[in-house]
């Protein structure tokens, strides 16, 4: 009998459906889907059954959606999804249907960030002070503690989105007000953490880091929101024996065993300080965004949707890898507003990048501006050396070139 793999995927994205396919080429597999809108064309026949939801982010249709599949075909062997916004959710199904998996406990560890920073210092690791601050007075006191310049996010943020960085009192309480903190809705308040910026990534079966790689920012996920015209870049450096890679290794594992997730794929953001010292943002229970998940693949030459397909469905990884490349997108981003009115360089941005080219996403003249900070396009690329995969990223953005109008 086919095993019952249930994949909450509410929206047909290319990222989500990278994803998807991996699960449904596993052996033995009856590929179920909850979405809000069905995949099409070359993917309409993607999942063996579906059942379309109207709030794929409310626990009640996520139980309601299993529920339906459930009565179809049989209990779930596993219940799936990628977006951090949903893991708790997900969790919350597979204790419903004692379905393996992650809990909700280690699921709401990991997308509360002030539980998660909590939990990362009881077991002695370093991280921002951090406080949920509900008031000016709250803000004020956490203010004459840690001093500024002071981050601000929601507690179940995702990424650098509506997270704001503020360097004076009159900024903290205009801030605090602005995201009408309550009791109710508290607003998250991080001492920043200044330094180099970089991301651990692993893949994580039966409670273990299997397989791991490391990413830089150049600059920061938080300097690129405040500075929207900044082209900014990611790159994952072939050489990563060293003792700083080391240190950070060291403590992601162990930021995975205080935090309690047996199988999956975590993304955490660290901080290399002027001293030497390291200390971690913040990490989460997901694939990372879709280049660096790609970038990880790409530089250990693996399928990384498999990887994680296998450690969610069949706890198994093939490991151990060998970091043979390295490589870097560079994010495409413009000055103005409207709707994408040229982009140039590109012919030549080509000519330069081409044997090692492997992905490129670049806007269609009218498209409207996009709100990420991710930009409206990409360039993937990947060599055998970092000094090359800087070189390529150097043009990149130095030569391409997106004007918005209108």
């Amino acid at each position: 009998m086919p095993r019952n793999l249930i994949f909450v995927a509410p929206f047909p994205t290319d990222p989500t459906l990278r994803f998807v396919r991996a699960v449904r080429r596993l052996d033995d597999v009856r590929l179920l889907g909850v979405v809000h809108t069905p995949p099409s064309g070359s993917d309409a026949d993607l999942f063996d059954d579906m059942v379309r939801v109207t709030e794929p982010l409310a626990v009640a249709d996520v139980l309601d959606g299993v529920e339906v599949l459930r009565r179809r075909h049989g209990e779930p062997y596993r219940i799936l999804g990628i977006l951090e916004a949903m893991m708790v959710q997900l969790a919350a199904a597979r204790e419903r249907y004692g379905v393996a998996g992650t809990p909700v406990k280690t699921a709401e560890l990991f997308r509360d960030k002030a539980l998660m920073k909590d939990a990362l210092r009881a077991a002695g690791l370093p991280v921002a002070r951090h406080r949920l601050i509900a008031s000016r007075e709250d803000a004020h006191a956490f203010a004459e503690e840690v001093g500024f310049p002071i981050v601000l996010k929601p507690p179940a943020g995702m990424g650098a989105r509506s997270t704001f960085r503020v360097g004076s009192l009159e900024e903290l309480e205009a801030a605090v007000d602005g995201m009408r903190a309550s009791a109710g809705s508290p607003v998250l308040a991080e001492e920043m953490l200044r330094g180099r910026e970089h991301s651990f990534e692993t893949i994580t079966t039966g409670g273990v880091p299997r397989a791991a790689s490391f990413a830089q920012y150049f600059p920061g996920p938080l300097e690129v929101l405040e500075t929207p015209w900044i082209q900014w870049a990611c790159v994952l450096p072939r050489e990563v024996e060293t003792p700083l890679y080391a240190k950070a290794h060291e403590l992601g594992v162990a930021a995975i065993r205080a935090l309690g997730l047996e199988d999956g794929m975590t993304h955490m953001e660290w901080y290399e300080k002027a001293d030497g010292s390291i200390a971690i943002g913040e990490i989460a229970q997901r694939p990372p965004g879709p280049q660096l998940c790609q970038m990880t693949g790409l530089v250990h030459d693996v399928d990384i949707y498999r990887a994680w397909a296998r450690a969610v469905v069949d706890g198994e990884l093939d490991a151990p890898w060998e970091r043979k490349y390295a490589a870097g997108t560079a994010f495409i981003r413009g000055t103005g507003r409207g709707r994408v009115a040229a982009v140039t360089g590109l012919h030549e941005a080509h000519e330069a990048i081409a044997p090692w080219l492997v992905e490129a996403k670049i806007p269609a003249i009218g498209e409207p501006k996009g709100d990420s900070y991710e930009g409206d396009g990409y360039v993937v690329v990947r060599a055998e050396t970092t000094a090359k995969v800087h070189e390529l990223i150097d043009t990149i953005v130095h030569t391409i070139r997106i004007r918005y109008a209108g």
